[in-house]
């Protein structure tokens, strides 16, 4: 067997969040790891995340600790404990948005769940505010509801792939295809306009929606992948900045979702998710526009939209494929027995779930690390913009 152009411990294929946190950690762990990215760093899904740091406040919002509500509990305090500067990683470089996001609810559905609100699985997930700590979209005296703090940091998204990947460049590098193969521990791939062998131990997909792609090519069927789509929408002109919240409707799930960035101008742009989202999947983009305005309208009127344009962004989150469609509650984790592991998050905060997940699989395998070598000079993939970063209709 001819010799290898490299050798490393893991490969990495996918350059969002989760195959960077991954990439950092099993680093800090001893290991020597290459992550290869067709694309830009955080392409795909990770860029049209709003970077909530989700602990769960939403799911138990229905009066039901799930298995998704308690899972990710844990996960605020870990990215805490990591934009600090003494978690697992040093995320201490991310732009922190905001140090909490809002929960807010209108006069009627206060009064009706205020019982719920102060039971003791909602006092250790929320504080209720007085108003003038309000959001200042909040403060206004036409607003009769309720707003509270929760304990779910906001991230800059762009700043956390710069955070995790900016130390270790030298293990980064740009994948020109998908024409990968993977056969008796050794990748071949397109890299840098050569064809390169890679010796490794495991082969990490952390591609998103990219793995089903990958694991055709690689000719492996499972695990199954499924897509939840969804019909987002960003909002600029006139609107104030610093808003970041979950609205709740006629029941205890939130109805909107607003989350604020900044366009390449110095602009403020919302971002919108939620039911608008949820529901919009299918809608023309005249309708997604219309439906966002109206909303918008009714649950803060005293907003003035008159300056206000609008984009609508379809979007996919890849996921494990589950027999009933639902959405899985934690991340997954797959492998084969040639070697290849296929992950999905299924959410930005659970990344350190997941690297619990691959670091404990690796230890099962007795796989430990070996002496860290140099990466090599191949080219770097660079980093993606945000979606209100780009030139678009905005209408």
């Amino acid at each position: 067997m001819p010799p290898s152009d490299h050798t490393t411990d893991l490969v990495i294929l996918g350059g969002g969040i989760a195959g960077l946190w991954l990439l950092a950690r099993l680093t800090r762990l001893g290991y020597s790891v290459l992550l290869l990215e067709r694309h830009a760093l955080g392409q795909g899904q990770t860029r049209h995340a709003q970077g909530i740091i989700h602990g769960g406040t939403k799911y138990a919002l229905t009066g039901e600790v799930s298995a998704a509500s308690q899972a990710i509990a844990t996960m605020p305090g870990r990215w805490r404990a990591c934009l600090d500067g003494h978690g697992e990683l040093d995320l201490s470089a991310v732009q922190l948005l905001a140090e909490h996001q809002f929960l807010w609810s209108t006069r009627s559905l206060t009064s009706r769940l205020a019982g719920f609100f102060a039971s003791k699985l909602m006092r250790s997930r929320m504080v209720a505010l007085e108003p003038g700590d309000y959001p200042e979209a909040l403060r206004h005296p036409d607003f009769k509801g309720q707003v509270y703090q929760l304990d779910e940091p906001v991230l800059d998204t762009a700043s956390l792939v710069r955070a995790l990947a900016d130390p270790l460049a030298d293990r980064i590098a740009r994948l020109d295809d998908n024409a990968i193969v993977w056969n008796d521990n050794r990748l071949e791939a397109n890299i840098g306009g050569q064809r390169r062998t890679i010796a490794a131990k495991r082969l990490i997909l952390t591609a998103g929606q990219g793995n089903a792609e990958l694991l055709a090519t690689l000719g492996q069927h499972e695990p199954a992948m499924q897509l939840r789509p969804l019909n987002m929408v960003m909002a600029r002109g006139g609107l104030p900045g610093g808003l970041y919240a979950h609205c709740l409707g006629a029941s205890a799930n939130p109805r909107l979702t607003i989350s604020s960035h900044t366009a390449a101008d110095g602009e403020p742009v919302w971002y919108l998710g939620g039911q608008i989202a949820e529901q919009g999947v299918g809608r023309p983009d005249a309708e997604q526009v219309a439906a966002a305005r109206a909303e918008l309208a009714e649950l803060l009127p005293w907003v003035d939209l008159s300056q206000t344009r609008f984009a609508p962004l379809p979007i996919d989150r890849a996921e494990v494929k589950r027999p009933d469609g639902s959405r899985p509650e934690t991340p997954s984790l797959h492998e084969s027995v040639d070697g290849v592991m296929t992950a999905w998050p299924t959410k930005l905060a659970f990344a350190p779930l997941l690297a619990d997940q691959v670091e404990a699989a690796l230890m099962a395998a007795e796989i430990p690390p070996t002496t860290a070598q140099p990466g090599p000079t191949w080219p770097h993939p660079g980093y993606a913009l945000l979606p209100w970063q780009e030139a678009r209709t905005w209408s």
